[in-house]
């Protein structure tokens, strides 16, 4: 994440194991740029310009191919005297400088707070020789322990607590014995870490027992050069070392290049952009200053975060200033009491939070320590996960088992409690729905019952008139109280009748089981489920004026796109291919299955505002009942109708009775779907009388002739049966359809349109005159 903006970014496993007390940062030069301290470079040059001397060929040769070390070694033995002490003692008066420089400490301070671990123990390491930690240490009132090379601790947690001046500390009155311990020379270098080899063992443990991040060192900086080469000695011996992270600075477009440089060293690089030709450093120190306040302040600095960021829209994070990651940081802590304070948060963040940043996969394999997740050895460079949508820690995690009563979803950690409360005051919110069901539609058991809660609360509220109260609640979280249209929403989701594009319930094991066992009472209710009415939801389309209509919305339609499915896909292409005698033998004792399964999608219908007593949409699903060159299928829940059909007619074909009677009773149901099939059964010779069937057409001001729902039906029944009518049902239906349809079917301020009753005139005399109707 980024502390700040155009900083670097600091991995989160960089993050959590600082956060475990795993981190030790190694601090080079560049800490103490803001005092006016130069770099090992700037050092030498320094050293030459005291001294009073210019560079031989040997040494510029050395001096220009940055060996600094080499540069000053050959420099000791030609000054007069004792050429050493002579050069460290000028050494010390270079560095002397800059403790009284507005902001020299800043830095250091920073180091000295990051460097200590939940257990307020130091560990801090640098090879700095000046005293600008301990200035710091002053300047804040703050204490510790400091080791001078070479009595160095053993670099391991019960054997340290302090500050590791590795290659010596300049003398605080002086000290011949105390400067001519500096390691500063190549041959200072040489002894450290190859002949007596006390640095190199201090660097080597220090590497196996702790993740190091090196801060204030150049690519080329000769001190990281020795400390690299040492571990690689190491590791060729087959030393396992933890992996080692740098900042460091970079010019613009040099990314990749530089990348490549610190991994050569056997370094993870975290790069900050400094200017071509500048040596601000800004980026740097501002960013170990703002992680150092943030972890000072433990759980309440990253509740600044969140309050600093939870009104702001994710969309508006940047590359140069990546909010989004500091606010994903911050909420991940396991404590869980920042995520509560992003729930609470007035006036409530918004939901475009859960759309973009929360459902962004954008932790991996290296993040899992952070959510409580120990990886495994092996790397899985394809994991990719989201705040709301990760690995279980072990104690949340469901067991592996063969059986169970029907709960094996993970548990909840604290953090996810608190977004899903968040999620709560959004229950207005047709985004959120949509959301739901792109993931599969089925709730976790304790969201569930917080929407169901808060559902509850509203509606005591609402009846009890606390309008007080509501608006309260609307002033902070506008969307938090559903209307009418999105508690139905809420309904079908509660209630398990969104269809889960994740799930496809399987026809054909079923069918092998019917082939099998025969229909058994286990695989009727098994049908049941396969065939049970859901909604699809999805996101609407939108034309351009429509998308920019504020008018509140009247129809379920204007907040989500759905259609009526059953939870098994492609039924109506796959039922058909089970027509053998198995399946046609099973059919008429699966009539009333059917039947309550088709009731039960119109019902469905009727809650998404598509369907009452006098209309729904199954005449433009399905024109016709009997099969048809124009029934084409496309929608799946018109299946039931077809297998209704198919089923009444394999009980016309065993016990025409009870036919006769499940027709009669089709037409007393709600729903045109059920009064065409009623018709369908009319149609059928010697099913219904005619005085039966005129009854119904003539029914609620002949409303049933005329509707256009059955148009189909009507017509055919006139066809097949109109010939059987006589006498005074004869007489009412012709003057019925003389009379042309009632006035109520049209707007009022339109006359009722004539060709429907030339059609229908048309039709009475071909039935009259004994003809025949086309298909």
């Amino acid at each position: 994440m980024q502390f700040i903006a155009n900083g670097p970014e600091i991995p989160n496993a960089l993050l959590q194991a600082h956060e475990e007390g795993r981190v030790v940062f190694f601090c080079g030069a560049g800490i103490s740029y803001p005092a006016g301290l130069p770099d090992f470079k700037g050092l030498v040059e320094q050293i030459y310009r005291r001294i009073g001397t210019v560079f031989t060929e040997r040494e510029r040769y050395a001096f220009d191919r940055e060996q600094y070390d080499a540069t000053l070694n050959l420099l000791e033995p030609r000054l007069p005297g004792d050429g050493r002490l002579a050069m460290r003692c000028e050494l010390a008066k270079v560095l002397e400088t800059g403790l009284g420089h507005k902001d020299a400490y800043d830095t250091h301070a920073a180091l000295l707070h990051l460097a200590c671990n939940p257990e307020d123990t130091l560990r801090l390491v640098t090879t700095n020789f000046d005293r600008m930690f301990h200035a710091a240490a002053k300047h804040t009132k703050q204490k510790f322990h400091a080791y001078t090379a070479p009595m160095l601790p053993i670099p391991k947690n019960s054997r340290w607590n302090g500050l590791v001046y590795l290659h010596g500390r300049l003398p605080e009155e002086p000290d011949d014995t105390a400067l001519n311990r500096l390691v500063v020379t190549s041959g200072d270098f040489g002894l450290a870490y190859l002949t007596e080899r006390w640095a190199a063992r201090f660097v080597s443990e220090l590497f196996r027992n702790y993740v190091v991040c090196f801060v204030g060192y150049s690519i080329n900086d000769p001190v990281l050069r020795y400390m690299m080469d040492a571990l690689a000695a190491d590791r060729m011996l087959g030393e396992v070392t933890p992996q080692a992270w740098a900042l460091g600075d970079c010019e613009p477009g040099q990314e990749h290049r530089k990348t490549i440089e610190w991994e050569a060293k056997g370094v993870t690089p975290i790069l900050y952009e400094v200017p071509a030709d500048s040596d601000k450093h800004s980026a740097l120190h501002e960013t170990l200053r703002t992680w150092a306040n943030t972890y000072r302040d433990g759980i309440r600095g990253k509740e600044r975060i969140v309050v600093s960021h939870a009104p702001a829209r994710p969309s508006a994070s940047t590359q140069q200033d990546d909010f989004v990651g500091r606010m994903l940081w911050a909420l991940s802590d396991k404590s869980g009491l920042p995520a509560k304070r992003f729930a609470d948060f007035n006036p409530v963040p918004s939901l475009d939070w859960l759309l973009e940043a929360f459902s962004d996969e954008r932790f991996q394999y290296s993040d899992l320590d952070r959510f409580g997740v120990p990886p495994r050895d092996e790397v899985d460079t394809k994991l990719r996960f989201s705040m709301i949508h990760r690995p279980a820690p072990y104690d949340c995690a469901s067991p592996m088992l063969l059986a169970s009563g029907g709960t094996t979803s993970s548990h909840w950690d604290d953090v996810m409690f608190h977004l899903a409360r968040w999620l709560v005051r959004h229950l207005d919110d047709p985004r959120l729905v949509i959301w739901i069901a792109q993931r599969g539609g089925q709730l976790h058991g304790r969201w569930q019952r917080l929407i169901e809660d808060g559902l509850d609360r509203f509606a005591s509220l609402e009846r009890d008139g606390k309008t007080a109260e509501l608006e309260e609640i609307r002033s902070q979280a506008p969307k938090a109280i559903p209307g009418p249209l999105m508690r139905t929403l809420w309904r079908l989701l509660l209630s398990g009748r969104v269809k889960s594009p994740w799930r496809d319930p399987d026809l054909y094991r079923w069918k092998k089981g019917l082939k099998r066992d025969g229909l058994t009472a286990t695989l009727r209710l098994e049908l049941r489920e396969l065939l049970a009415p859901q909604v699809a939801l999805k996101k609407p389309f939108r034309w351009g004026d429509e998308a920019e209509n504020t008018d509140e919305p009247t129809q379920i339609k204007q907040l989500v796109d759905w259609e009526l499915a059953l939870a098994a896909n492609h039924v109506h292409s796959t039922l058909y291919k089970f027509a053998d005698e198995r399946w046609t033998s099973a059919l008429p004792l699966l009539l009333e299955d059917f039947q309550q399964l088709l009731r039960d999608a119109l019902d469905l219908l009727r809650e998404l505002g598509e369907a009452d007593d006098r209309k729904d949409r199954s005449h433009w699903d399905l024109p016709s009942i009997t099969p048809h060159g124009q029934n084409r299928g496309f929608r799946d829940w018109v299946t039931l109708i077809d297998l209704l059909r198919d089923a009444w007619l394999a009980v016309r074909g065993l016990d025409s009775a009870r036919a006769t009677r499940i027709a009669q009773s089709w037409f007393e149901l709600p729903y045109p779907t059920f009064k065409r099939l009623a018709l369908f059964a009319a149609s059928q010779d010697g099913c219904i009388a005619p005085e039966q069937w005129v009854e119904w057409l003539l029914a609620d001001g002949a409303w049933w002739l005329w509707t256009v729902e059955k148009k189909r039906e009507v017509f055919r029944l006139f066809v097949l049966q109109g010939r059987q009518l006589t006498g005074a049902s004869q007489d009412r239906l012709e003057t019925a359809i003389l009379s042309g349809p009632p006035r109520e079917m049209y707007p009022d301020d339109l006359e009722p349109d004539r060709w429907q009753d030339l059609v229908a005139r048309s039709v009475w005399w071909h039935v009259q005159s004994g003809g025949t109707y086309p298909n």
